[in-house]
């Protein structure tokens, strides 16, 4: 008898190469199988979250780009206000859930270039919230003057209306005329992303804010040039101790004012910066999180060496558990610190220089403990977690996930770190397992050293993401929330992840919650848009244990 081809056509399960009968809404992704398109809002939430730096496994870093910034015009054309709140809260979220602030504030200056009056009006309001530095202030502007300027003989000038001078003037009057001028202290010249030199003072002349009350207007003056530094520092705590810092004109006198008038670091001159023996003061003065973040900087200069005193007090407070706990770290921006660190390079701006160190041991050691100790404060959730990582052959994608500007390693090893913290959070009510197109036994474990992930490597071969579910079936594990850490690129299966899904629903817990943890902003998902009990995110955001824990509780 003939083989009746319309016996092959199922809705149960269907090979991942072809389209689930009957829907719509799947699209191809780039390995070559269907998955769900995910909507133009939840796009636009990974770009926001995620960037576009370093590309995929399968896509460039340009192509990528040139598709998550139509994303974004078009989510623009379609509700620019609600753009407006979305940057605005994945940018001013804490714990941050994006790791670098860019994206946001190119979608910012988006809306004011390509939006109408109520986008503008909204972004208007945001603008001191999501450019919250000097630094930030700059990226804006050198994205607008791309989106929004025009061409003159000298290259682009920005096209300035009412809006957008308000809303550089509203830069100005965010909090306390002693607050702002702490930032205008901290900064004030920066680069835009093209290079150009970009300067408070002229931005102060573009928007000409009216100060309200005595303060601000000695700031304003003093910023643009027509008040005295005497009549400023009687006036403002900020810019006195900025002057008594910026009169240092020895690496001992800023030894004195670091450890005597508790000058902040941020306010001494560039090259005091560059002296082992400022930082080396400077280790017992910063900020917990400022110490953490600084490391590398300390380490390439010579302040941090083995066997150095500073080094020693540095491990000291990096192992203090009170401080730590205090300071609220959390495991996931302990594990950050530490990839980051050990990475040995960085290049913070695609025009500079990359800058490279040679990571202290004791230092790694004692940002490890830091990690271990900021466990501290995680409640579990109770719940029971099946984790399944992806490692077929694109998570071990070379071009790595990035945080900041320093790599902190493939998809696959950062899947795996995620694994351990939820185990370790969740205390032996977590199984993790491998997949690619077969389930493979782990190595995670509550107690994995996390240091040791670097070493391993994904299994290889395609992806069939349906297996985490299938498998779980067909042993009757019986799961409170499965957890996917994955590029969404699967392509090998007989059945489709939701397939599988639906049957371990029907078989086993109809309950069960599921988290896809993106690795990387390709636009599609594994799972159906419509399912309320699934969760899309993505990124590197420390808070993820946290949504996990609250979304499988749930």
């Amino acid at each position: 008898m003939a083989r009746d081809p319309l016996a092959a056509v199922s809705t149960i399960a269907t090979p991942q190469t072809q389209p689930i009968p009957g829907r719509t809404d799947q699209v191809k992704n780039a390995a070559g199988g269907y998955v769900f398109g995910k909507d133009l809002w939840r796009r636009l939430e990974d770009f926001l979250i995620l960037g576009t730096t370093g590309g995929t496994y399968y896509v460039g870093e340009d192509k990528l780009t040139a598709e998550n910034a139509g994303v974004l015009f078009e989510a623009i054309a379609e509700d620019g206000p609600r753009v407006v709140r979305l940057l605005t809260e994945i940018s001013t979220a804490r714990p941050p859930r994006a790791p670098k602030q860019r994206p946001a504030l190119f979608a910012l200056a988006a809306c004011y270039a390509k939006g109408d009056a109520d986008t503008r009006q909204a972004a208007k309001t945001v603008l001191a919230k999501v450019a919250r530095t000097t630094d930030h202030l700059a990226q804006f502007f050198g994205y607008y003057k791309n989106l929004g300027g025009k061409p003159t003989s000298r290259g682009t000038a920005p096209t300035v209306g009412r809006s957008l001078r308000t809303a550089l003037g509203s830069w100005f009057l965010a909090g306390s005329a002693d607050d702002v001028a702490f930032k205008a202290c901290k900064a004030m010249q920066r680069k835009t992303p093209q290079g150009e030199a970009f300067a408070l003072r002229d931005v102060l002349r573009i928007a000409h804010p009216a100060a309200d009350d005595a303060q601000r207007r000695t700031l304003f003056g003093w910023i643009a040039g027509n008040v005295s530094d005497d009549e400023a520092r009687d006036e403002l705590p900020a810019v006195d101790r900025f002057l008594t810092a910026k009169a240092v004109t020895s690496v001992d006198d800023a030894v004195r004012v670091v450890t005597e008038a508790r000058v902040p670091w941020e306010f001494l001159p560039d090259a005091m910066l560059r002296a082992p023996e400022v930082w080396e003061a400077l280790v017992d003065t910063v900020g917990m999180t400022a110490l953490i973040r600084n490391l590398a900087r300390m380490t390439r200069i010579g302040t941090l060496k083995p066997m150095a005193d500073a080094t020693t007090r540095a491990v000291a407070r990096l192992t203090d558990r009170d401080a730590i706990l205090k300071a609220r770290i959390h495991p996931m921006d302990a594990w950050l610190a530490m990839r980051v660190y050990a990475s040995g390079q960085a290049q913070p701006n695609p025009r500079a220089d990359r800058q490279t160190w040679h990571p202290v041991p004791a230092v790694l050691d004692a940002l490890e403990e830091t990690y271990e100790l900021a466990f501290g404060t995680v409640e579990p959730s109770g719940k029971r977690l099946l984790v399944a990582v992806d490692s077929s052959g694109s998570m071990s994608w070379g071009g790595g996930v990035h945080v900041g500007a320093s790599p902190i390693g493939s998809p696959y090893e950062v899947g795996c770190a995620m694994a351990v913290m939820l185990a370790r959070i969740e205390k032996g009510n977590v199984h993790v397992i491998d997949v690619d197109t077969n389930v493979h036994a782990s190595k995670v474990t509550p107690r994995t050293n996390l240091r040791e992930i670097a070493s391993w490597q994904p299994s290889g071969g395609g992806t069939d993401l349906s297996l985490p579910f299938a498998w779980a079936a067909r042993r009757r594990m019986n799961v409170d929330g499965v957890v996917v850490f994955t590029d969404n690129e699967t392509w090998a299966g007989r059945a489709h992840p939701t397939q599988a899904l639906d049957v371990y629903r029907r078989t086993v817990n109809p309950q069960v919650r599921v988290v896809v943890a993106a690795m990387t902003a390709a636009g599609y998902s594994i799972a159906a848009p419509r399912d309320e009990g699934v969760l899309n995110v993505a990124g590197m955001d420390a808070s993820l244990p946290l949504i996990v824990n609250g979304f499988v509780r749930s």
